[in-house]
C-alpha cells in the first residue's frame, strides 16, 4: 500500500467527505418524497404556493423595515441620508441570509415536489389541475403543452423544444438528488457523460426560484438556451414558476427586461455580460433589462469559468483616424525579415546535420550551437522537428542550451546575435536583435526607426538641462513622449506582424472565411464568429492574408466573464470535467468541486498512451488500429488537434478505402448528422477536439456486444480536461468502451515539455523507427507535462486577470455612481459627497490665493474665511465650516430652481396638462444652457424637486460617461505601453497598478470638478408659460453605432473553450406556431374573443 492510499484510508479521501456530507440530505429527500408522492395534483401545485409563503415570511420583518427606511429619504437632510441608506444595504444582506437559511429549511419537500413532477409526467400522457391565472396566460400564449377546459387545465407530458416534440420521459435517480444538493450549495457537481446533468439543475433551480428573486441558467450557446428553457420550462410553469431565454429577444427591448423578470431565465454567459455592460450604459432607468445578480448555474462551467474567464467583453465604437494604423505599410519589410530568417535556419540546419555526423568533438559542439540557433531561429521548422527526434540530438542541442542560459542568460546573446529574431515558444515571444534592426532599418535616414529610445535616461538629461526655461522643457518633454509613442507603435506592429507570420498558422490558429480572418477554438475545433485577437494581432493577421484590415475602435464598456460572475450571490455549475482545475475555481471563485458518482459503474477501459518516435510511425499506427477496430463491427471516434490533421487522416482513410465522416471548423454544419451516426456499427468519425465537449453518442445492442465505442486521440491535449472530455464520450451509463491515445516525441506537447526523458529512454533500449513504447510511467510522466502547461497557463491567466482586477474595481466604483444617477434615489448623497471631496480639496490649496480661486471656480462662492483664519486655523476645521457654507449655498440655490420653475410649470400643469406627458425645462450655468426632459405630472407634484433632480441627474450621467470612456481609453494605451517597462527590469504590472490608480483619481477630481461646478451655477432662466416646449419621448441608448465582440487574448495556447457544444442538435425544418385568430375563442378559456381578452394590446 502506497502512503497516498494509507492517509486516505486513514482520514477518508475528499470524494468520500463530500459524499458524508451530503448524503444526510439525500436521506431527508427520499424520507419526505412518500408524503409528497400521495398528494393529488392540486395538493402539489398547492405546497408549492405554501413554501413560497414560509421564505418570503422568513424575512418579512427586514422588508418591512426597508420599506419603512425608504419612506424616510426624503423628508431627511441631503447630509444625512448616508446613515439611511448604510442602514437599508446591512438589512438586504439579512435578508438575502434568512432566505437561504429558509431555502435549506425546505429543500427535502421542494426536491421532492421536482422529483415527484418529472415522475407524474413521465408515467401519464395528461395531468388535469384546477386552472389558475397563470395557466390560462400560458394557454393564451399558444403554449402547446397546456389547453383550458372549463375551470380545468390539462397538462400534456409532450412539448415541442430545440425543434422535436420531446415526450417526457425522465425522473430523477438517487445520485442527480446528490448533484442537485451540491449545486444548491454554491458548489460546482463534476457529473459524467449521459448522467443527465441538465434534469439535475432543475433541483436547485426550482428551489432557488421560490424565493422570486431571479435565478439565470447560463449555458455555452444559444441553442442549448433556448432547447433548454422549452425542454425544462413546463416542469417550473406546472408550479406556476414563469420561466423566459434572453437569447430570444433583442437586446434592450421589452421582451428581453421581462426575460430577466421570469422565476427562472435561460441565457448564454456572453449575453448575460453583455446585457450588464449594455446596463451601465443606459440613459433612462426604462433601458435597464437585468435585475440584481442573486444566483447562477453554470453549464460547461470549467469552460466558462476557466478557459472563457480572461476573454473581455467589449462594447466599442470608432475612433477618430481608426484607419490609422500602419499594418499594411509595414508587411513588406516583415515578409523580407521572415524571408531572410528562413534561409538562415534552414542554413544553419544543414550545417548542423553536416557537422553533428563528423567525429571531431570541436566540430560537433560547433553542429549543436548551429542547430540551437536554428531551433531559436524557427522552432516549428518541420524538417528541424523531425531531425530533433533522432537519437540523442534533442539531448545534445540542450546541453549547448545550458552553456549559453548559464549565469542568467549571461553569453545567451553570443548564440542570438547572428539571428534576424529569436522565437521563445514558450513564451510565445518575438524578439528582433540588432541584425533584424539593421535589415528593416535599411537606407532610412533615421537609424534608430525601429529602436525604443531609453525615455527615462532622455527625460533624466532634460530635467538637468539648466539653461532651458519652464516653457521649453515643456516643450522638449511633449517632444521626447510623442516620439516615443511614435516608435513604440511602430515596434509593436513590427512585432505582431513578426508573431502572425512566424507562431500563426492558417487552417490551424483561425481560418480565412469570405474576406474574414476567424479564430479556430483550439478546445473544440469551432470557428468562433466576433472573436478577435486583442493588441493588434488580429490585424496583422488580416494583413498576412491579404483580406482588409479592420479599423481601430475604442472600448466604451468592457468586463471579463471571471468579474462579471463574481458579483452572484450564490454561484454554480455542472460539468464533466473540473477536478484537474479544482485548485483555480477554488483560488479565483472560492467554488469547491465534488464529483458525483455514476449511477452505474464506468465499464470503459482506458490504455497506456503509445508513444513513437515520429509523427510519421504514430499516424500510420493511428490507421492500422482504425482498420481492425472496424472489422471488428466497433465505432471508432478518432479526436484531433487542428483541422490540418484531420484532414490528413482523412486522405490516409480514403487511400486504404477505408469509409468515414470528417468533422471539423470547415464542416461543423454537417454536425448534427454526423454526430446522430457515429454509433452506428464499423463508423469511423474523424473530428477536432469539438467532439469533446457535450456530444452524447449512443450505441445499439449489437454495438455494445462488440465492446462499445472506440476512443482513439491522436495527440495529447495540454490540458487533462480536453482529454478527459475526448474519453468520457464512450462509457456513457456504464456502455463498454476502450480510449487510447497516440503520442509522438514530435508531438507539440512532448517537444515543449517532455520528449528529452523518453527520447532518452529510447535511445538506451535500442527503439528502432515504427516501434513504440507503452508504460503506465510513460503516461504518467505524460501527464506531469500537462500539468505542468496547466500550472503555467494558470499563472498567465491570474497575472492577465490581476490586469483586470485593476480595471474591475474601478467599474465597480464609477457604475455604482452612475447607477445611484440613474436611478436618482442616492443621488442627493453622492452630490453631498462631491462638495465634501472639492471643499477639502480647496482648503489644502498651497496658499490663500489659490484656495480663494478654487472656491470660485468649482464651487462659485466667495471663500468663507479669511487669510488669517486659512493660515492659523487646522486645515479639518476650515472644512468643516466651508463645506456647511458651501450645502447651504447649493440647497438656496436648488430651491431657487425650484420656486422659480414651479408657478410655470403649475400653470401648464392645470392648463394644458392633458396635452403634455413630458416637457424640456432650459437650466444654464452660465455657459452653456441644458434641455433637461422632465415628466409633468411629477414635477406638479413635488413642487418642482422632480426638477431639480432630473438637473442633476442629466448633467452626472453625462459627466460620468465621458470620463469613464477617456480613462478606459488611457487604461488600454497605458496596458500597451507598461509592456515596456520590463526593457528595464521593471514589473509592467506594478507600473500599472501604479498608474492607473493616479488616472483614476484624475478621473474621479474631473468628474467631482466638472459636476460641482454646472449644478453650484445652474438657473433657469425667467420663462412664460407659452414658451414651454414639449420633450420628445424618451430616447432609447442607440446602440447600433457599438460594436459588441469578445477579444481574444494572443496566446494561441489558450483560446476560449467550448464556445458551443454538440448535444444532440438536430436540424428539423422550422414548425409554424400555433396562432389564434382575432375572433377566435380565447385559450384561456374565459369564454371572450381574443381581440377582447388576452389579444388586446396585439
Amino acid at each position: 500500500m502506497g502512503f497516498n492510499e494509507f492517509i486516505g484510508k486513514l482520514f477518508g479521501n475528499k470524494a468520500t467527505r463530500d459524499m458524508k456530507e451530503i448524503k444526510p440530505w439525500v436521506d431527508k429527500i427520499k424520507a419526505v418524497y412518500p408524503e409528497i408522492a400521495k398528494l393529488s395534483n392540486d395538493e402539489l401545485r398547492a405546497k408549492t404556493v405554501e413554501l413560497k409563503k414560509y421564505i418570503s415570511d422568513s424575512a418579512a420583518e427586514e422588508q418591512k423595515k426597508i420599506e419603512e427606511l425608504k419612506g424616510t429619504i426624503e423628508t431627511t437632510e441631503l447630509e444625512d441620508r448616508e446613515g439611511i441608506f448604510a442602514q437599508i444595504d446591512k438589512l438586504e444582506k439579512e435578508v438575502l441570509e434568512k432566505y437561504e437559511k429558509a431555502l435549506d429549511d425546505v429543500l427535502p419537500q421542494a426536491f421532492a415536489i421536482v422529483k415527484d413532477t418529472a415522475r407524474r409526467f413521465s408515467e401519464n400522457p395528461e395531468l388535469v389541475v384546477t386552472a389558475t391565472d397563470f395557466d390560462r396566460e400560458l394557454a393564451a400564449q399558444g403554449k402547446d403543452f397546456v389547453r383550458i377546459e372549463d375551470d380545468k387545465a390539462i397538462w400534456q407530458n409532450h412539448w415541442i423544444a430545440g425543434g422535436n416534440d420531446m415526450v417526457w420521459s425522465m425522473v430523477h435517480y438517487d445520485v442527480q438528488l446528490f448533484g442537485g444538493v451540491v449545486l444548491h450549495k454554491g458548489k460546482i457537481a463534476e457529473m459524467a457523460t449521459g448522467e443527465g446533468k441538465t434534469l439535475v439543475a432543475t433541483l436547485p433551480v426550482f428551489l432557488n426560484a421560490l424565493t422570486g428573486n431571479g435565478v439565470h441558467v447560463v449555458t455555452v450557446n444559444d441553442y442549448l438556451s433556448k432547447r433548454d428553457s422549452e425542454w425544462m420550462g413546463p416542469l417550473y410553469m406546472f408550479h406556476g414558476l414563469s420561466v423566459d431565454c434572453i437569447d430570444k429577444h433583442q437586446p434592450n427591448s421589452d421582451a428581453r427586461r421581462q426575460a430577466y423578470l421570469a422565476d427562472i431565465t435561460f441565457g448564454t454567459n456572453n449575453e448575460f455580460g453583455f446585457d450588464y455592460l449594455r446596463d451601465n450604459m443606459a440613459i433612462s432607468p426604462k433601458d435597464l433589462v437585468q435585475r440584481q445578480h442573486n444566483y447562477a448555474i453554470v453549464d460547461e462551467v470549467d469552460s466558462v469559468l476557466i478557459d472563457d474567464a480572461r476573454t473581455p467583453l467589449i462594447i466599442s465604437g470608432p475612433v477618430p483616424k481608426g484607419e490609422d494604423q500602419l499594418f499594411e505599410q509595414l508587411r513588406p519589410l516583415v515578409e523580407r525579415l521572415v524571408e531572410a530568417q528562413k534561409k538562415l535556419a534552414t542554413q544553419y540546419l544543414a550545417d548542423a546535420k553536416r557537422l553533428i555526423a563528423s567525429n571531431d568533438k570541436k566540430d560537433q559542439e560547433e553542429g549543436f550551437l548551429a542547430l540551437f540557433r536554428s531551433h531559436k531561429a524557427l522552432p516549428k521548422n518541420k524538417p528541424l522537428i523531425k531531425y530533433l527526434s533522432e537519437q540523442g540530438i534533442k539531448a545534445g542541442m540542450l546541453k549547448t542550451e545550458e552553456i549559453y542560459m548559464e549565469q542568467n542568460n549571461k553569453r545567451m546573446h553570443e548564440a542570438t546575435d547572428p539571428l534576424y529574431f529569436v522565437i521563445e515558444e514558450k513564451l510565445n515571444s518575438v524578439d528582433l536583435t540588432d541584425k533584424g534592426v539593421d535589415l528593416i532599418t535599411g537606407n532610412s535616414e533615421d537609424p534608430t526607426l525601429f529602436v525604443l529610445p531609453d525615455i527615462a535616461a532622455q527625460l533624466s538629461e532634460l530635467e538637468n538641462e539648466t539653461q532651458l526655461t519652464d516653457e521649453e522643457r515643456l516643450a522638449k518633454k511633449d517632444e521626447l513622449m510623442t516620439n516615443y509613442a511614435i516608435k513604440s507603435e511602430r515596434v509593436h506592429t513590427i512585432n505582431q506582424l513578426l508573431k502572425a507570420y512566424t507562431m500563426f498558422e492558417i487552417n490551424d490558429e483561425y481560418v480565412v472565411l469570405d474576406g474574414q480572418v476567424k479564430i479556430v477554438d483550439e478546445q473544440t475545433g469551432r470557428i468562433m464568429e466576433g472573436r478577435r485577437y486583442s493588441d493588434g494581432l488580429h490585424q496583422a493577421i488580416e494583413a498576412k492574408e491579404n483580406v482588409k484590415v479592420e479599423a481601430a475602435t475604442q472600448t466604451f464598456a468592457t468586463i471579463t466573464l471571471q468579474n462579471y460572475f463574481r458579483m452572484y450571490h450564490k454561484l454554480s455549475g455542472m460539468t464533466g470535467t473540473a477536478e484537474t482545475e479544482a485548485g483555480e475555481l477554488w483560488d479565483i471563485y472560492k467554488l469547491d468541486v465534488v464529483v458525483i458518482p455514476t449511477n452505474r459503474p464506468i465499464a470503459r477501459k482506458d490504455m497506456n498512451d503509445r508513444v513513437y518516435k515520429t509523427k510519421r510511425e504514430k499516424y500510420k499506427a493511428v490507421i492500422e488500429e482504425i482498420e481492425q477496430l472496424v472489422q471488428a463491427g466497433r465505432p471508432v471516434l478518432v479526436g484531433t488537434t487542428s483541422v490540418e490533421i484531420s484532414e490528413m487522416l482523412s486522405k490516409m482513410l480514403t487511400m486504404r478505402k477505408i469509409e468515414h465522416n470528417v468533422l471539423n471548423a470547415k464542416l461543423h454544419q454537417k454536425e448534427a448528422d454526423i454526430v446522430a451516426k457515429a454509433g452506428f456499427s464499423g463508423t469511423v468519425t474523424i473530428a477536432t477536439n469539438m467532439a469533446g465537449r457535450g456530444t452524447d453518442i449512443k450505441l445499439s445492442p449489437e454495438v455494445k456486444a462488440a465492446g462499445g465505442l472506440a476512443i482513439i486521440g491522436t495527440e495529447r491535449h495540454e490540458s487533462r480536461r480536453v482529454d478527459r472530455q475526448l474519453r468520457g464520450r464512450a462509457g456513457r451509463q456504464g456502455d463498454p468502451g476502450s480510449s487510447v491515445f497516440f503520442v509522438s516525441l514530435e508531438d507539440d506537447l512532448m517537444r515543449l515539455f517532455s520528449s528529452d526523458r523518453i527520447a532518452g529512454v529510447m535511445d538506451r533500449l535500442g527503439f528502432k523507427e515504427g516501434e513504440m513504447i507503452e508504460h503506465k510511467m510513460i503516461s504518467n510522466s505524460i501527464e506531469r507535462a500537462q500539468k505542468k502547461v496547466e500550472e503555467n497557463n494558470f499563472g498567465v491567466r491570474k497575472r492577465l486577470l490581476e490586469y483586470d482586477d485593476v480595471m474591475n474595481k474601478q467599474r465597480t466604483v464609477v457604475y455604482t455612481k452612475r447607477r445611484h444617477a440613474l436611478m436618482g434615489e442616492r443621488i442627493g448623497m453622492d452630490i453631498v459627497n462631491m462638495i465634501w471631496d472639492r471643499v477639502a480639496a480647496a482648503v489644502e490649496a498651497p496658499d490663500y490665493e489659490n484656495c480663494k480661486m478654487d472656491f470660485l471656480q468649482t464651487l462659485a462662492m466667495e471663500v468663507p474665511f479669511s487669510e488669517e483664519q486659512f493660515r492659523n486655523e487646522k486645515k479639518e476645521k476650515l472644512a468643516d465650516s466651508a463645506f456647511n457654507a458651501a450645502m447651504e449655498l447649493f440647497k438656496q440655490k436648488t430651491d431657487r430652481m425650484a420656486q422659480i420653475a414651479y408657478p410655470v410649470i403649475k400653470q401648464v400643469y392645470e392648463t394644458q396638462g392633458h396635452m403634455y406627458e413630458n416637457i424640456l425645462i432650459p437650466i444654464t450655468d452660465g455657459k452653456r444652457m441644458y434641455n433637461i426632459s422632465c415628466n409633468l405630472k411629477a414635477a406638479y407634484e413635488s413642487q418642482c424637486k422632480e426638477v431639480v433632480k432630473a438637473f442633476e441627474k442629466s448633467i452626472l450621467l453625462h459627466v460620468i460617461d465621458e470620463s469613464w470612456k477617456e480613462n478606459l481609453r488611457e487604461l488600454d494605451e497605458l496596458k500597451h505601453s507598461v509592456q515596456n517597462a520590463s526593457y528595464e527590469q521593471k514589473d509592467p504590472l506594478l507600473i500599472y497598478k501604479l498608474e492607473s490608480v493616479n488616472l483614476f483619481d484624475t478621473m474621479v477630481n474631473k468628474i467631482n470638478n466638472q459636476t460641482i461646478s454646472i449644478l453650484m451655477r445652474g438657473q433657469i432662466p425667467v420663462q412664460e408659460p407659452q414658451e414651454i416646449r414639449q420633450a420628445a419621448p424618451e430616447q432609447k441608448q442607440d446602440m447600433s453605432k457599438y460594436r459588441e465582440q469578445k477579444a481574444d487574448l494572443s496566446d494561441p495556447n489558450q483560446q476560449e473553450a467550448a464556445q458551443h457544444d454538440t448535444r444532440e442538435v438536430k436540424r428539423e425544418p422550422v414548425r409554424a406556431e400555433k396562432t389564434v385568430g382575432r375572433n377566435d375563442p380565447c385559450p384561456c378559456g374565459s369564454g371572450k374573443k381574443f381581440k377582447n381578452c388576452h389579444g388586446k394590446n396585439m
